[in-house]
């Protein structure tokens, strides 16, 4: 099983950025933390704070990954271009936020890309890319 883990812009700078919102924890040792808890499944993971180098790993693992877990961050609220690139490929989507995006301002409440997601999965923090990994590992 392979599952591509998608972040966009901004989250490079999790464990930093904002510890309120979105905790103290990196996500590289988050990342860590999962690769061990699922050791048959094969992970790849990507940050981009640009929008295109974000569609281009949609496109290069769309067609060959089991699931993908996509935290857009802002993006999610603006890309025509990241919805279109979700509709365009074969492999499901999860889309991912740490913050409860309902519990912020009115402008987050809407996503672009929610309609071509399997799913969403928001203000769990981390741990909704885990049940996000189970549901690709487990379905019923």
């Amino acid at each position: 099983m392979k599952i591509a883990i998608i972040n966009g812009p901004n989250l490079n700078l999790l464990g930093k950025r904002e510890p309120g919102i979105y905790g103290s924890e990196s996500f590289e040792d988050y990342f860590r933390q999962l690769q061990k808890a699922f050791p048959a499944v094969e992970f790849s993971y990507f940050q981009h704070n640009v929008e295109g180098e974000i569609i281009n790993y949609l496109h290069q693992t769309g067609f060959s990954y089991d699931g993908i877990l996509l935290n857009a961050g802002g993006y999610t609220h603006t890309s025509v271009a990241i919805r279109d690139a979700i509709a365009a490929i074969k492999t499901p989507v999860i889309e991912i936020h740490i913050s409860n995006v309902y519990a912020r301002e009115e402008f987050r409440h809407t996503s672009l890309i929610a309609p071509k997601c399997v799913g969403s999965i928001c203000g769990l923090g981390m741990k909704g890319y885990r049940l996000g990994v189970e549901y690709f590992v487990q379905p019923s």
